[in-house]
C-alpha cells in the first residue's frame, strides 16, 4: 500500500517545492529585505511553535482523526508549568516534563473519549478544547504571568554567524527544538512499526482492525503524542515572548491545520509525510512574511490560509479519485 501511495507523496511535495521557489522569486524581486540572512533566521524561529504543533497534528491526521484542542492544551500546560516555576520554584527540566506529561494526558483523554463514545474526533476535540479553555480562564481569572524565571526567558544561542555585509543570523533554542521534533516525528512515521500501523489505520480502519491492529493503543499514541508536543510548544512560545498569557495560543488552530494539509496530509487519513509538512510551514511562513514586507494587511493572510486549505483539499480529492480509478481499471484488466 505504501508503494502505491509513494508517488502521491513525491508529486505533492515536488509541486509544493515549485510553488515555494516561485513565491520566493516574486517576493525577492518585490522587496530587497526579503531574501536576507537575518530575515530568514527570524522567519524560521517565528514559525518554530507552528512547526512543532503541526508535527503532532500531522500524526493525528494520518491516523484518520482531527484534533483541534492542541492550542487549549498548550495554553493549559504552559500556565501550570509557569505557576509551578514561579510560585513553587520548580526547576527547568521538571517544569518542562510536567507540561509535556500533562499535555500527553490531556491528549489521551481525547483518545479515550473518541474511542469509547465512538464519535468523530473533531466533535470530541471541539468539546474538550472549549472545556480546557473555560477551566483555564475560570481558575486563573485570565491573569498573566510576567515574572518567569531566567532559565525560561534567557535567550539560548547555539551559533551566531555574520556576513561581510553585516547581515547576521542566530541558531536559537526554538530552532533546535523544532528540528528535533521534525526528525523524531519523521522517524516515528517512516521507520517504526507503529508508524506503519498509523498509516494503515488512517487508510482503512476496518481492515486495520481485522488484521489485529489495536486501535485504542494507536489512538492513545497519536493523540498523546500531539498533547506532548503541545506541552512542549507552550514552553517554546513562552520562552520566545517572555510571558504566559492564557489566550496567547488561541486562534492558532487554523494556521497549524493549514500547514499539515498543505503538506499533503489528508483529512480522511492515510496520507502525508513530515517533509511535506515542513514545506507547508515554509510556504505559509514565506507568504506571511512577504505580504507583511509589502505592506499588505495582516487580516488578508487569513484569506490566504483559507484558500490554501481549499486548494489542498481539492488536489487531494482529485488525486484519490484518480488512484481509485486506476485501481479499478487494473482489477478489471486482471479479471
Amino acid at each position: 500500500m505504501r508503494k502505491l501511495l509513494a508517488p502521491v507523496f513525491n508529486r505533492s511535495e515536488s509541486s509544493l517545492a515549485v510553488v515555494i521557489i516561485v513565491v520566493v522569486l516574486i517576493f525577492s524581486v518585490s522587496s530587497p529585505y526579503f531574501l536576507t540572512l537575518s530575515n530568514t533566521a527570524d522567519l524560521i524561529e517565528s514559525y518554530s511553535v507552528t512547526t512543532i504543533l503541526a508535527a503532532g497534528v500531522f500524526v493525528v491526521l494520518v491516523s484518520g482523526g482531527i484534533d483541534i484542542s492542541f492550542a487549549a492544551v498548550a495554553s493549559v500546560t504552559q500556565f501550570i508549568a509557569a505557576m509551578a516555576a514561579t510560585k513553587y520554584g520548580v526547576p527547568a527540566f521538571p517544569a518542562i516534563a510536567l507540561a509535556c506529561a500533562l499535555g500527553a494526558l490531556m491528549g489521551c483523554v481525547n483518545a479515550l473519549l473518541t474511542y469509547y463514545l465512538n464519535v468523530v474526533s473533531i466533535i470530541v476535540t471541539i468539546a474538550t478544547s472549549s472545556i480546557f479553555y473555560a477551566l483555564l480562564i475560570y481558575f486563573t481569572g485570565g491573569s498573566e504571568i510576567y515574572n518567569l524565571p531566567d532559565w525560561w526567558t534567557d535567550r539560548v544561542v547555539f551559533l551566531r554567524f555574520e556576513t561581510a555585509s553585516g547581515d547576521f543570523a542566530r541558531i536559537t533554542l526554538p530552532m533546535v527544538i523544532m528540528v528535533l521534533v521534525v526528525v523524531v516525528t519523521h522517524l516515528l512515521m517512516s521507520r517504526t512499526h507503529a508508524g506503519r500501523q498509523i498509516y494503515a489505520l488512517g487508510g482503512n480502519p476496518e481492515a486495520a482492525s481485522r488484521v489485529g491492529i489495536r486501535i485504542l493503543r494507536l489512538q492513545l499514541l497519536v493523540y498523546g503524542y500531539l498533547g506532548f508536543l503541545a506541552g512542549l510548544a507552550g514552553f517554546v512560545q513562552a520562552h520566545r515572548v517572555h510571558q504566559v498569557v492564557p489566550t496567547a495560543m488561541f486562534g492558532t488552530e487554523l494556521s497549524v491545520l493549514a500547514v499539515a494539509i498543505l503538506g499533503g496530509a489528508s483529512l480522511v487519513g492515510g496520507l502525508g509525510s513530515m517533509g511535506g509538512v515542513v514545506l507547508g510551514v515554509l510556504l505559509l511562513a514565506i507568504l506571511q512574511n512577504g505580504l507583511n514586507l509589502l505592506g499588505v494587511s495582516p487580516y488578508f493572510f487569513d484569506v490566504v490560509i483559507g484558500l490554501a486549505i481549499l486548494i489542498s483539499i481539492s488536489v487531494t480529492a482529485v488525486t484519490q479519485r484518480r488512484l481509485r480509478a486506476k485501481r479499478g481499471n487494473s482489477e478489471l484488466r486482471h479479471e
